[in-house]
């Protein structure tokens, strides 16, 4: 029987690669002439590897799960789990697996990946090192991180005669690539001092040059992560548990404190050590069975993926095409896609792989993409860099300067999704105009991208999707979102990296771009708010119920929560508004990178009298908070447990305060001088204004946060004009100015209304967040939702300021009355959320770190003190400096 005949399929792996191979054969073979069986060793489904480090930011594993529903239904594809095959027979056409299952095939997909290489560094086989590849991995990285800071909590109470210095709990990764800078991120979740070892003189060698690798290190080291290079760990040793040890937590191994040596002598303690020094394709089975493999390793095949025997196929990371084997998802990708179109009887090659990269490192954006070492004899290397911002960017072109043959990126890889399809083609522009800063005069990328994008330029490498397939589906079939792009053509639905070129390619099509929420709503934010107020709707269930399809997501839960809290629908964690919550807003606390959570009580207007400084102080000591005065005149406490909270807040209340709702998309501050009260200068009293403002507004929910500022004269101390709302004192009453923000785009205020009285200002101003809240958009600051009010009453264009003067000043819309009854709506229901989650038993259920265990503390969380304060370990103090955090 021929291969493009059908039959019996074998596919050993059901990791991506393996996984994708069955989607795109699946989606072709429509007559179904292939009867599929694939087997995997993992008791899991195909997972997303590539996201392994957001397992230890909070992702469920059944989040990363790659198989849509109705993959295995039955119906000629099965999934066998946790059953490995253990031989293949060549000649009878048989697998064997480790349940003893012998399984014959007509065609035998080999799809097994690859492993760690564990370097053979003496000492490496101890409980305390690990692996970096599975979720078991991850599983078992996080248990032993579990008992290290147990451990070093009990080493810090030692005995009062004679207390134990503590260590901060010390990881140590070996190898600094991308999956050695994934597993550094991972380990610092857990809450681990980090150190990361690389053998080449800089990080990520095998993606970026010099000048990024420099930038790069100096980017992982201010995050407090310490970076050895030019070094390897020549050995690992076990040290004696330190007295007064906690026992083991959660595994039944023995994990104690390692010393690890590095070749140049350097002696590094500690508690893991993860190898992620590289990988090894998987192809023992090809081995064993006779097949050819590559001469470092990899199943040999031709660009139909086929080895020497024509009833078995390679792909993926076990395989070697043309001697070179690849360490990317995208490849193997592509290789499943060409092996679905050889099995129907297609004529698809595998060609030259895109080893394109984008990945956020530590926090911090890194690309790479065609010749990004210039390699090419001739090549020309056109370099930015700018230690200042923190960025760094390389055009590698050919020796005329006319083609682009590759870059790096470090620090922002914005350009990437516009530059990675133009590699081998003509160079659109000056390479330095092209990676010249936005805003630095060169125009930061040249001509819009559609104009120098080519029809056949790979705009999806994960998936293999051109430019030309994207234009054709956005106008063939209607396409209006990114979303519908990714169903129709899969491009985006990989890495996520050239998502952003959809959203371009999608904005310069000329189509009419949809406004709809997200999928499961066909409405614009500011129509489904209009839904819910005309008729009155208080559930998120009855909204999409009558407006909607599906079950909602985290895009458009989180603004139904906005908009029906705004609306006056009773507490946030009240019935089903509970479940629809952001983090934040989910625990009325602002969760911090080590999993405890900040608490910002309201100070309005930055007026505080002594007692409530002294009850600051007292709870910030009691409860070992971390305190800083913010940049809006309150006091920020942080490191507070889950389930210290609403004792914290009880202490709060009792002593006059009430929350500050820096947790929400809310009003936050109104920033104030002293005003003429107390300042010579001032000619308003502007201090009481901003507290009347501040307690007018406090806890209404808007589409992004909202913060203003009220100046007592022009000296402007308060920077009015860079908040939302700005309020500047004249000698004849108050100038308004709105629009502003410091954020992401920094942007001065527009200036609304000037002299006017306080009466005039505020009712103004009313009707200026009511009118805000009720049009913008999701998490469109004020900023850009001014700039968005283009269009007048009787659909002309107009000047957006002039426009919501009209409105707000002139009632050119006749909602005037409308916008007033809800600010009063708002202002007389208005009630502390803190206060009331202490009155109700069932609201304070949720604030525990363990349903089981309501009053164990979560044991990863551990603090040093540093400037006589506590702050997270995890940020990689010398443990020469750490002190216990009493």
């Amino acid at each position: 029987m021929g291969t493009d005949s059908g039959g019996r399929l074998v596919v050993v792996g059901n990791g991506m690669v393996g996984q994708h191979f069955v989607e795109a054969l699946r989606e072709r073979d429509v007559d179904r002439r292939w009867q599929v069986t694939v087997f995997g060793e993992e008791s899991r489904r195909a997972y997303d590897r590539v996201a392994l480090s957001s397992y230890f930011d909070g992702a469920a594993a059944d989040s990363l799960d790659l198989v849509p529903d109705g993959c295995y239904d039955g119906h000629g594809y099965v999934l066998r789990l946790d059953e490995a095959v253990i031989a293949v027979d060549r000649a009878a056409r048989t697998v064997t697996t480790s349940r003893g299952r012998t399984v014959g095939y007509d065609t035998l997909v080999l799809a097994t990946g690859s492993s760690p290489f564990v370097p053979p560094v003496p000492g490496a086989d101890l409980p305390g090192c690990f692996a970096y590849r599975t979720l078991d991995d991850m599983d078992a990285i996080r248990a032993a991180a579990l008992h290290a800071t147990a451990r070093e909590s009990a080493a810090e109470r030692g005995s009062a005669a004679e207390p134990v210095v503590p260590v901060v709990p010390v990881g140590v990764v070996v190898g600094g690539g991308l999956l050695g800078l994934e597993a550094a991120r991972a380990l610092r979740l857990l809450g681990l001092a980090v150190h990361v070892v690389e053998m080449a003189p800089r990080l990520m060698p095998l993606q970026v040059d010099e000048g990024g690798g420099a930038l790069l290190r100096r980017l992982v080291e201010e995050l407090g992560v310490t970076v050895h290079l030019g070094t390897y760990a020549a050995s690992v040793v076990g040290t004696p548990e330190p007295a007064g040890s906690a026992p083991m937590l959660v595994t039944p191994m023995l994990v104690t404190p390692m010393l690890v040596t590095l070749g140049d002598g350097t002696e590094l303690p500690a508690d893991l050590v993860v190898f992620a020094a590289g990988v090894r394709p998987r192809d023992q089975l090809a081995r064993e069975t006779g097949l050819a493999v590559g001469e470092r390793g990899g199943v040999v095949v031709d660009t139909g993926c086929r080895t020497a025997d024509p009833a078995v196929f390679a792909i993926g990371e076990c395989a070697c095409v043309a001697g070179q084997v690849y360490g990317l998802v995208a490849p193997g990708y592509a290789m499943g896609s060409v092996l679905a179109d050889r099995l129907l009887g297609g004529p698809a090659e595998f060609a030259a792989a895109d080893t394109a990269t984008k990945l956020k490192l530590l926090g911090v954006d890194v690309a790479s993409f065609g010749d990004a070492l210039a390699a090419t004899a001739g090549a020309l290397e056109v370099t930015v860099n700018d230690p200042v911002a923190g960025t760094y960017a390389k055009l590698v072109v050919s020796d005329d300067a006319a083609t682009l043959l590759g870059g790096v990126l470090v620090g922002d890889a914005s350009k990437y999704p516009s530059l990675r399809p133009l590699v081998g083609r003509p160079l659109p522009a000056d390479p330095l105009v092209m990676i010249a800063p936005s805003g630095s005069g060169g125009g930061g990328g040249g001509a819009a991208f559609a104009a120098v994008l080519p029809a056949d330029a790979m705009v999806c490498s994960c998936h293999a999707v051109t430019r030309e397939v994207i234009d054709t589906a956005i106008a063939g079939e209607g396409l209006t979102t990114v979303a519908e792009i990714k169903a129709c053509t899969k491009a985006g639905s990989g890495c996520g990296s050239c998502v952003p070129a959809l959203s371009t390619l999608l904005a310069e099509s000329g189509v009419t771009v949809s406004r709809a929420l997200c999928e499961h709503f066909g409405y614009s934010r500011a129509e489904l708010f209009d839904l819910a107020c005309v008729h009155q709707i208080r559930t998120f269930s009855e909204l999409v119920g009558r407006y909607g399809r599906g079950r909602g997501c985290d895009v458009c839960k989180p603004v139904v929560a906005s908009i029906l809290a705004s609306l006056g629908n009773g507490h946030i964690l009240d019935g089903e508004q509970a479940a629809l919550q952001d983090t934040n807003d989910a625990f009325l606390a602002n969760i911090q990178r080590n999993g405890t959570y900040s608490v910002v009580p309201r100070i309005p207007g930055g007026e505080i009298t002594p007692e409530k400084l002294v009850a600051l102080g007292l709870v910030a000591q009691d409860f070992n908070l971390y305190t800083k005065i913010t940049g809006g005149q309150r006091i920020d406490l942080l490191g507070a447990r889950v389930e210290q909270l609403p004792a914290i807040w009880r202490r709060l209340v009792d002593a006059g305060f009430e929350s500050g709702h820096a947790y929400g998309k809310a009003l936050r501050t109104v920033k104030s001088c002293v005003g003429s009260t107390w300042c010579r200068y001032g000619v308003q009293d502007s201090l009481a204004l901003a507290i009347e403002l501040e307690l007018r507004y406090r806890g209404i929910r808007s589409p992004h946060k909202i913060k203003a500022g009220v100046s007592g004269c022009a000296r402007e101390c308060a920077e009015a004009r860079s908040k939302d709302i700005g309020v500047i004192a004249t000698e004849n009453g108050w100038n308004l100015h709105v629009g502003g923000n410091g954020g992401f785009r920094p942007r001065h205020a527009d200036l609304l209304l000037t002299d006017v009285d306080t009466e005039t200002l505020i009712r103004t101003i009313d009707r200026f967040i009511m009118f805000y809240v009720r049009t913008a958009e999701r998490l469109q600051r004020t900023a850009s939702w001014v700039e968005s009010l283009s269009t007048g009453p009787g659909g002309e264009q107009v000047n957006g300021l002039d426009y919501l003067r009209s409105v707000l000043v002139d009632d050119a819309l006749g909602i005037a009355a409308e916008l007033d009854a809800a600010i009063e709506r708002h202002v007389g229901a208005y009630e502390d959320e803190w206060a009331a989650v202490l009155e109700d038993p069932v609201r304070l259920r949720r604030f525990v770190s363990f349903v089981n265990a309501p009053d164990t503390p979560d044991p990863t969380i551990s603090f040093v003190t540093e400037r006589g304060q506590p702050r997270p370990a995890f940020l990689g103090l010398p443990a020469a400096t750490a002190t216990p955090a009493r």
